[in-house]
This record gives structure tokens, sequence and C-alpha cells, in this order.
């Protein structure tokens, strides 16, 4: 039989565009997103065996508040934020990875296929940095080119760049300092 995940949402506006995010009812984040990525929504909410149904409520679990604390500026509001992951394992394994990151550093793909002990396998962390379904919280935006060169993000190059800035400017870090590989 079908299981239904409902979801709990909230629409807010951010100094860059307006967001969504989704939290299940444990209160773990499940999508952070643009409004106008709507299109990316659906397989990254990775409802596996089931329907999932969104039920708009204002900040469901203090979630909505720790983001825009975030955005005006305490840019580790949101480090305690619980998520789920119901990706792949190897997804799961990026994923988690990223939360390691903190707010005002950066890190290459191949340095964080490194971290995770996958070294050859840099396009992968690529894909599944990509497919990440909780933005900002699990920050794929903090992750760079090797040559400290700003790579794709899913929500645009101007809110990468916005959000580097931003945790640089708070956090006291460089604006594209490379974390050291180990």
């Amino acid at each position: 039989m079908a299981e239904l995940l409902r979801l709990l949402t909230d629409r807010f506006s951010t100094p860059i565009g307006m967001a969504l995010l989704a939290c299940d009812e444990e209160g773990r984040l499940r999508l952070f997103d643009w409004t106008d990525q709507e299109n990316r929504w659906g397989p990254k909410l990775h409802a596996r065996n089931g329907e999932v149904k969104l039920f708009p409520q204002r900040d469901p679990f203090g979630h909505t508040g720790a983001l825009k604390a975030y955005m005006a500026g305490e840019v580790w509001a949101i480090d305690a934020l619980s998520v789920a992951f119901a990706g792949t394992p190897f997804q799961n394994k990026v994923w988690k990875a990223l939360r390691t990151i903190r707010a005002g550093e950066t890190m290459s793909y191949g340095a964080l296929a490194v971290r995770i002990g996958a070294p050859k396998a840099v396009r992968s962390v690529g894909l599944a940095n990509g497919a990440n379904p909780v933005g900002v919280v699990v920050p794929c935006h903090r992750v760079i080119g090797s040559d400290g060169s700003l790579t794709g993000y899913g929500g645009g190059l101007e809110r990468k760049r916005w959000l580097l800035a931003h945790e640089a400017r708070y956090a006291g870090g460089g604006l594209f300092r490379k974390e050291d590989s180990p």
C-alpha cells in the first residue's frame, strides 16, 4: 500500500527571491528551494512508494525563523536544523559531508570527493551536489571549482555569489577561500 508523506510548507521572501521550505511531521527539512525553481521540486522530494501532499503552515517547527535569521546575518542559525535525506547511499554521504563545510568557507568538488573517501568520484559528487533537496541548509553553494571559480548552482550563479558573500561577511571567512585538501 502506498504511504502518504505529509509535508508542512512555508513560502517566504529573502533578499535573493521567494523561498519554499517543506518539512515532515517530525520537523525534518525535506526541501528548501526557490519558488522560481518549482520544476525541480518533485524529484527532490524523493517520495518512494508513496504520495506527497503539501500543507501550508507558517514557520513549521521554527524553520522559517531560522532561515530568516540566516538571511539576516546569523549564518549559524541553520546549523542545527534537522534534515531528512532520502537519496541513494552515495548522495546521502555527499549531503552529510556538505554540512561539514562551515559558513564562510568553500571546498572544491575534488576535495569533497576526498573527504567522503571517493577521490575519483568527482563527477558523481557534482551530480549528488546538484540533486541536493535542501539547499542552503545542506550548503551545496559552498562547493566551487578546483580553480576557485564559481560553478553551477541550481538556484543560479547570482544567488550562489550572494550566499557566499553573505556568509563571508558574517562568518569572517574569505569570500572564495578554498579549504585545504586533506
